[in-house]
Formats: C-alpha cells, sequence, structure tokens
C-alpha cells in the first residue's frame, strides 16, 4: 500500500469547493479537442446549437463513483482528466485489430490553477504499474481491484469511471471532469484546423505508426499527426516514456497555433471545426451542451504554451519487469501535494526519475 495515506489517497487542505457556475467552468489546457474548442467558444453561434449538442454524447462520472471520493477543495483550481482512447472499433480499426476493448493510450491530469492564467499537465505512462481499486462499470457490474495492475487497464475493464477512480485514488485529487479523445476523432480534428506545424531535429520513420518526417519543419495533417502521438519504437529508446515526450512536445506546437487557424474569418470552417469537435470528445455529464462547452473553453483564451508546464509523473523501470514502470511515492507525493494546494510542481519532483530519450525530438 502507498504511504500516500490511508486509502491510498493525499487529502489536499482546503474549504470545499463551490459548484461551479458556468461561466466559472472553464479551466483547463489539455489536449486535442479541448484545446479546439477555445474556437467554438468564441464564436456565439447560438443558431448552430442544437446541431452541436446533438454531436455530444457524455458519461456520468459522478453518478457512477457516488460519494466514495477525495474531498472537493475550493481553492479556485480546476482539474481535469483527459484521456485518448485507443479502441480499435469501427473507424479505428484501421490502427489494429479490435480485440474487444479499448485502454487510455494517453492520460494527462491537467491542473488549472486559481485564476486561470497558468496550467500543470502531469501524464500518467499507461505501462504504470498501479493498485487499481475496485470499481463499477457503465453497466453497473462489479470490477474488482487489482494490484500491480497496468495503469490502462482501468479504462478497459471498467470504462471511463473507473479510469477516474484509479486516478483520484492514486493523487488523492478530485477529478472536475472528464474529457475523452478518440484516434479518428483526433485526425479528423486536425484536418479541419488545417494541420499542426512542428520542426524535427531527427528524421523519424516509424512502420507502425506509419510516420516517416525527415529533420526539419513540417505541416502535419491529421494523419501524420496521430502518428507522432503514437510513435514510439523508433524514437529514443523506443520506451513509453519517450513518446510521452513527443505527444508533449506535439501539445504545445496545437496550444500556440489553435488560435491562429483563420477560422474566426470563415464561417464553414469555424462550423466544420465546431461539428468534428464536438463529434470528437466524450465529456463528463456536466459539459454535455453547447453551452457549458463554451463556458469551459473561454478559459483556454489566456493559456499559450508558455503558461503550461507539463511533467510525466515520477516513475521508474520495474526491477522485475523493464517494459512497465511502477511509482515513485516520495516524489509522486510531491506533485500531488503541490496540485492538491494549487502550487506549482517542485523541480525536485521530477528530478532523477525515468523519463525516456525522446526529448528534444520535436520542437
Amino acid at each position: 500500500m502507498s504511504e500516500q495515506s490511508k486509502g491510498g489517497r493525499i487529502r489536499a487542505g482546503g474549504r470545499r469547493r463551490k459548484a461551479p457556475s458556468k461561466g466559472r467552468r472553464a479551466v483547463t489546457v489539455a489536449a486535442w479537442g479541448t484545446a479546439a474548442l477555445v474556437v467554438v467558444g468564441g464564436s456565439g453561434l447560438g443558431y448552430v446549437y442544437f446541431k452541436l449538442d446533438g454531436n455530444l454524447k457524455s458519461v456520468d462520472i459522478n453518478a457512477q463513483l457516488g460519494t466514495d471520493r477525495p474531498e472537493n477543495v475550493d481553492n479556485g483550481s480546476m482539474d481535469i482528466l483527459v484521456l485518448g482512447s485507443d479502441s480499435r472499433s469501427g473507424d479505428n480499426g484501421a490502427y489494429g485489430k479490435d480485440e474487444g476493448g479499448a485502454r487510455s493510450d494517453t492520460a494527462l491530469v491537467v491542473h488549472v490553477y486559481e485564476g486561470h492564467k497558468k496550467a500543470s499537465v502531469v501524464s500518467v505512462p499507461r505501462d504504470t504499474l498501479v493498485e487499481r481499486p475496485a470499481c463499477t462499470d457503465e453497466r453497473g457490474t462489479a470490477v474488482p481491484g487489482e494490484r500491480r495492475a497496468m495503469f490502462n487497464t482501468a479504462y478497459e475493464v471498467g470504462g471511463p469511471a473507473c479510469a477516474v477512480k484509479t486516478v483520484e485514488s492514486m493523487s488523492g485529487i478530485r477529478m472536475d471532469h472528464y474529457i475523452e479523445v478518440d484516434f479518428t476523432g483526433f485526425k479528423k480534428l486536425i484536418d479541419k484546423l488545417g494541420g499542426v506545424e512542428i520542426t524535427t531535429t531527427k528524421a523519424i520513420k516509424d512502420s507502425k505508426s506509419h510516420l516517416d518526417l525527415a529533420p526539419g519543419p513540417h505541416t502535419l495533417d491529421g494523419e501524420q499527426s496521430l502518428g507522432l502521438v503514437r510513435t514510439r519504437k523508433s524514437v529514443g529508446d523506443g520506451s513509453d516514456l519517450g513518446r510521452i515526450q513527443l505527444q508533449q512536445a506535439f501539445m504545445k506546437a496545437f496550444i500556440d497555433q489553435v488560435k491562429d487557424v483563420g477560422v474566426f474569418s470563415d464561417p464553414k470552417k469555424l462550423l466544420d471545426v465546431a461539428d468534428t469537435a464536438t463529434k470528437a470528445i466524450t465529456p463528463d455529464s456536466e459539459l454535455d451542451s453547447v453551452n457549458e462547452l463554451m463556458g469551459f473553453a473561454k478559459g483556454l483564451s489566456g493559456l499559450g504554451a508558455e503558461d503550461v508546464h507539463m511533467v510525466t509523473m515520477p516513475v521508474e523501470y520495474d526491477p522485475a519487469d523493464p517494459n512497465r514502470v511502477i511509482p515513485l511515492e516520495a516524489q509522486g507525493r510531491q506533485v500531488w501535494q503541490a496540485l492538491g494546494n494549487d502550487r506549482p510542481i517542485p523541480a525536485s519532483a521530477t528530478r532523477d526519475t525515468a523519463t525516456g530519450k525522446a526529448d528534444g525530438v520535436v520542437k
């Protein structure tokens, strides 16, 4: 059992969070679909609300988890779990065989600080061995807990609510919101936005992600962007930790570029982006309307890449299996306690931790 606290949780200090008003739901930098909603949020597209509302499919995390959760702390911050799903069903089948379940290929804990001028993003490696708590899936079926379970199996066996409960259990921080983005939605969204500009310092050629980039500047389309965030074996040390570094570099490029895609002067493009973004994501039930998403997205308008601090959850390679990583408890406590108290993550929390070797390949 973790030394974090009884039950493996840290109870962050402070008063109880008040239920956020629609005007204060706008509070995160996440990734992919969420960032694109900035464009929608500032547009005033009242005439297409009903169309866009019909695109949204949500999950009621609060109903599934009940009251067995960390305390809501009213310190002006907001925490969101963002998952990139690797489901191979439907259109996503082009990226591999559907084996009957999806996993959280990418997991980000996004913390937006009081005042909404700064944010921290903690990437959780999918291969992290954790103590997965017992939970209930979307059909109401009880899912037993498991020791030394890979983090991404929480989503596979119990869906979004189980993934949220696993994050809350290991961090001690209540997730205010949940947003999921799938492969196909991500790719289509990038294409609607006109691509993302990056620069590679080394060649990237990966047969599994179908990515082939020479060193130098590139404007990645949706297929290439998806390939980049999935590339693993051909970059750095081939680890999932190296892939996380590629994902973080891509997200920073996306955040800086999303405001300059020309949609404000092109109503058709704006509608296309809004339509694609609302189809690309599965939010929690408190963000299941365009009005609520608009309020949520407006909080992104003052945040650029320089305002977002991205780290990887402190881990080390598992001595029993070098293909897995295990959390570093002391450094992990520093990360989660800092966010729970709405403070910056100290540099000491990520010093001398396993990080992979893909840093600097993309800028």
